[in-house]
């Protein structure tokens, strides 16, 4: 069963906006933030770029999680196999650790592991969109809905070990944080 973990991380290991990258002769490291997510390869790349890597880092969180279901493993046992291609993906060893920031495949790793607990990220996401105006800020605080949602909701207890990857996922982010909370709205109302 430890092969399934090890799978998942060298799995996550394959970064989509690097071989998209590779593709258009630009090493994605070398522009913008360095990011090699789909933040970054569309900010670069276009569009379709983005498109393409979230969709790459998407599913290679899906296609672990259904092995996992295909596997018959345990709940709590396939979460970690999310966690590890996330872990795959944020710090890739070919890479020297210098990977994405990991949201494309949580989300690959999250609608198919509990699609419930799923929704009720993204309507929490959108509720706060509405108000913050901020995707930074409404994406934090939803990650963090999600993390509480799973240690206090039975049902959800066997999906902890995704706090570790969103808490990892938290820090990655904390510049993009710090920057959007310096720059919300409200600042300008008091």
């Amino acid at each position: 069963m430890l092969y399934y973990w090890l799978f998942s991380y060298i799995f996550g290991n394959f970064l989509s906006a690097w071989w998209i990258g590779k593709c258009k002769k630009i090493d994605l490291r070398k522009e913008r933030s360095g990011n090699l997510g789909a933040r970054n390869a569309g900010a670069v790349l276009g569009k379709s770029a983005f498109l393409l890597t979230f969709l790459g880092d998407a599913l290679k969180g899906v296609l672990v999680i259904y092995i996992g279901f295909y596997f018959q493993y345990s709940l709590q046992f396939i979460a970690i196999g999310g966690v590890a291609v996330i872990l795959g993906h944020l710090f890739p060893f070919w890479l020297k650790g210098k990977g994405g920031k990991g949201i494309a495949t949580f989300i690959g790793v999250s609608i198919v592991i509990e699609p419930l607990l799923f929704g009720m990220l993204v309507i929490c996401f959108i509720i706060l969109i509405a108000l913050l105006r901020s995707a930074t800020l409404s994406m934090t605080i939803s990650f963090s809905v999600y993390v509480i949602l799973s240690w206090i909701i039975p049902t959800f207890a066997s999906l902890w070990p995704l706090s570790i990857a969103i808490l990892i996922i938290l820090v990655r982010h904390r510049f993009d944080i710090v920057e959007s909370w310096d720059k919300r709205w409200w600042k300008q109302t008091i």
